[in-house]
């Protein structure tokens, strides 16, 4: 018999059906700030704290995996001061984690080309990273200066490299299974519960591998306003779902 959870946000959902892995693209943070005739930089400050109230609740629940997409390949496109609100408040985030990370037992990983960041960034990457490596428990991924389809090509590329290098046998192609050990996600499953706040309904190139069999679910609030109650209602629709894999059951 299922157990329900009645969580603060006075939404039910069955705790042993839980999704395992829930990744969102955090979206809508300049039009938040839009409406509110705010500057989008004070989007991407309330959009960082929903992300870490959001990261908190999955904690709470027993959510083993959570991946956010925090800043794509083509992100690169809006103004320079925007990214760099965006590279700053992640910096802010990451240096608070690791004050509290032996308190809250939170791994993090980063997917994503690091290679053009901000030496700093990158170093708190590789700190963070480092850090998580001794921890069990939730893990917290986040996607910065991320494509689904530069994934893609980089793990082509890298499968490309061992087979040339004698470390794959030549000739034929790889299995899915060998072939996701050179994406950024190799070890973790993939997604059950997509969620894309802001009313679009689209991937916008976020995990197109590991999401083939993904559910997603669209709201149209705003990710600042994103709540609790709001993830419960993303967990409950997840299990009204069949997740049949192709077959018939």
């Amino acid at each position: 018999m299922r157990r329900f959870l009645k969580k603060k946000s006075k939404q039910s959902w069955a705790s042993d059906v839980l999704p395992r892995h829930i990744a969102i693209i955090m979206d809508g943070n300049g039009r938040w700030a839009g409406s509110r005739g705010l500057p989008r930089s004070a989007g991407h400050a309330a959009g960082a704290e929903t992300f870490r109230r959001v990261a908190t609740y999955c904690k709470e629940i027993g959510i083993e995996y959570l991946t956010v997409y925090a800043f794509s390949t083509e992100n690169w496109k809006r103004p320079p001061d925007e990214v760099a609100t965006i590279m700053e408040l992640l910096g802010k985030y990451m240096r608070e984690a690791l004050e509290k990370m032996e308190r809250d037992r939170v791994k993090m990983c980063f997917f994503g080309d690091q290679t053009i960041l901000s030496p700093d960034l990158q170093e708190l990457i590789a700190e963070t990273e480092e850090m998580s490596r001794r921890y069990d428990g939730v893990q917290v991924n986040i996607c910065i200066n991320y494509g689904g389809r530069d994934e893609i090509l980089r793990a082509v590329s890298h499968y490309a490299a061992d087979v040339a290098e004698g470390r794959l046998p030549c000739g034929g192609l790889p299995d899915e299974e060998l072939f996701s050990k050179y994406m950024y996600s190799s070890g973790i499953p993939d997604p059950d519960l997509i969620i894309r706040p802001s009313g679009e309904m689209r991937l916008s190139n976020f995990l197109l591998w590991q999401s083939a069999y993904s559910e997603l679910y669209f709201t149209d609030v705003l990710w600042p306003d994103f709540t609790e109650r709001e993830l419960d209602n993303a967990i409950f629709a997840y299990q009204s779902r069949n997740r049949r894999y192709g077959g018939i059951v």
